[in-house]
């Protein structure tokens, strides 16, 4: 059946200019002395105060009550005017939709003269209730969704007051904005177009509905808003990974993490059985994440290896002189075209001790593996750095012998806000579809496979050109796509995926599409053109898996599913030997719970 479902959890393009609001200004402001502190200004200086004033146990009990009364003027009028700006050309009604299941109504809008109306507004989830004010012509100035994180956030319509003006937007702050026509069918929030208008009151319906996201309820967060993390970064490098960025026969990218104190970063590695050392200078990336009391700054240092041998072993350390080195470890480039190698590959993880732990029993059990990959959803909030301490602590120093590859899930990119601590975190390869994309969306050789790695929170249509080409110009004798939203499932298929991405898997012979998402486990037997083949020869395979706690348990099994079961905390280990592939699913107790080969 058609489904929204993919549009629920895409991100649309248009929000790609301002895609983290809660941590950046779009568009330069004013330099005058009337000018105000935008809003990310206003809570960074906010919340360097609290931390100054407050200890733990009473940042968490700060109320939506005590968060308004703690501001200064200035910092309650920069809150109530500085989150959404535009120009119009004429006198202008707005029009304000809040949710009514919002607990506290902003500080804001009674006090600016916005009046409750008799209007309702609603989707197939919520209901709004509207409040209105006339504004001159000029610059129209809102406040903030509240201190609270409630994710359906407000929107706005603005209407002439005058019938026959006709009223001209121009956007200020986020300085790009999508305008709808209001009315029953329109979208309200990018990160979830697919949730629609279904009752307008006629009073509304044809003024110029200004959409947004969700993520904006974070920028002014404050209530039950602040995290500590388990695992705080300290002067000596710790949470050592290795990635790809270039080739893996001849670079290795190294990353790790320090306080950000900290001034520089250096990788010392050399040839096993060899006393030469070469060194590499470390790029630098101050993080920041404001809300984490604890632990609100570190850096990210990630130093990139070229040059490398292929088919060696190298030892190395990183750190500096002052601060310290890291414990030695090793790896190994890639081997050549020709011979044998393999990997596991997991479903969602969501920062899993148990997931950490399947791989380093994975690595003892196999050795062989040459390295690894998440298909997505590798935390549960993308933009909580505390997740991803988790989970590199958790994988432990089994990363850092084997490279670590993935793809973005929803959870890595969330509310229409990006995926920039994914970015930041894994150093990927920038051979992507746009420039916006790199590190996301990308692909990688590996002997004679090509992988393709897919961030499929990205609309699809705007990648199927890059697929294509990567398709038709490799020479790989097996071709693997990653990502994470299952085009064949039993909850809610993908068909826009499978129409838009299907022609080419078939067209070029994509051996094998990996995915999760839905935390059940399916491998189908091989499909072309929507249609079950009887050979592998002949189709593709698609296998959903996953890493964490399983659910779904109680979906029909499809007539495409070779094999399917509920399941929980699952790894798959790859063999690839010329043209025999052989796969094996392992449990959490080590047991086999399916496996199959594949001649071509």
């Amino acid at each position: 059946m058609a489904t929204n479902f993919n549009l629920f959890m895409k991100s649309s393009p248009l929000l790609l200019v301002c895609i983290a609001l809660i941590f950046s200004s779009c568009g330069p402001q004013k330099k005058d002395e009337k000018a105000l502190p935008s809003v990310k200004e206003t809570m960074d200086g906010v919340v360097t105060r609290l931390y100054k004033e407050l200890d733990k146990d009473a940042l968490d009990t700060i109320s939506h009550a005590y968060a308004a009364q703690y501001l200064t003027d200035e910092e309650k009028e920069s809150l109530a005017t500085q989150y959404w700006k535009v120009k119009v050309n004429v006198p202008t009604t707005v029009s304000l939709m809040r949710n009514k299941g919002q607990e506290v109504v902003p500080f804001w809008i009674k006090p600016a003269g916005f009046t409750l109306t008799d209007l309702e507004v609603k989707n197939e989830h919520d209901t709004y209730e509207v409040y209105q004010k006339d504004f001159d012509a000029g610059e129209i100035q809102l406040g903030i969704n509240g201190f609270g994180k409630h994710r359906p956030v407000y929107f706005i319509g603005l209407a002439p007051q005058n019938s026959e003006d006709e009223l001209e937007i121009t956007p200020v702050f986020p300085v790009t904005q999508h305008i709808e026509v209001f009315d029953v069918g329109a979208f309200t929030y990018h990160d979830w177009s697919g949730l629609k208008l279904t009752e307008v009151p006629d009073a509304l319906k044809g003024q110029k509905l200004l959409t947004t996201i969700r993520g904006r309820a974070r920028e002014a967060h404050m209530v039950d808003a602040f995290r500590t993390t388990a695992f705080p970064t300290g002067e000596k490098p710790d949470q050592v990974l290795l990635t790809w960025s270039e080739s893996p026969e001849n670079s290795m990218d190294i990353q790790w993490r320090t306080t950000e104190t900290v001034s520089s970063g250096t990788a010392k590695y050399w040839k096993n059985g060899t006393e030469d050392t070469l060194e590499t200078q470390a790029e630098k990336f101050l993080m920041e994440d404001r809300l984490l009391q604890n632990d609100r700054y570190m850096n990210r240092f990630t130093a990139k290896l070229r040059s490398l041998e292929p088919e060696t072993e190298y030892g190395y350390i990183v750190g500096n002189e002052e601060a310290g080195w890291s414990s030695p470890e090793t790896f190994n480039t890639a081997t050549g075209k020709g011979e044998p190698f393999s990997f596991v590959w997991s479903g969602d993880v969501h920062l899993s001790e148990v997931w950490g732990n399947n791989i380093q029993k994975a690595e003892k059990r196999f050795p062989d593996i040459a390295f690894y990959y998440i298909a997505g959803d590798l935390v549960n909030t993308g933009l909580y750095r505390d997740d991803w301490d988790k989970l590199f602590q958790y994988a432990g120093s089994t990363i850092a012998r084997k490279p670590l590859m993935a793809v973005p899930g929803n959870h890595d990119s969330q509310d229409g806000l990006g995926a920039w601590m994914f970015e930041k975190m894994l150093s990927y390869p920038s051979d992507s579809p746009s420039p916006e994309m790199a590190g996301r969306s990308y692909a990688f050789n590996y002997g004679n496979a090509l992988f393709l790695m897919i961030d499929s929170t990205f609309p699809n249509e705007d990648q199927t050109e890059w697929i294509e080409k990567k398709l038709k110009e490799t020479d790989a004798t097996w071709k693997i796509a990653v990502f994470h939203f299952p085009p064949f499932n039993a909850v809610e298929p993908y068909e826009d995926i499978q129409q838009e991405w299907g022609p080419l898997f078939d067209k070029y012979h994509v051996d094998m599409v990996m995915g999760g998402h839905f935390h059940y486990y399916m491998r189908s037997k091989p499909i072309n053109n929507g249609q079950i083949v009887k050979s592998p020869k002949d189709g593709t395979i698609y296998w959903i898996s996953v890493g964490t706690t399983g659910k779904n348990k109680d979906v029909e099994t499809g007539s495409y599913a070779e094999i399917q079961f509920p399941a929980d905390h699952l790894y798959q280990y790859i063999t690839i030997d010329g043209k025999t592939m052989k796969a094996q699913t392992i449990n959490v107790d080590g047991e086999k719970v399916d496996q199959f080969s594949i001649n071509k």
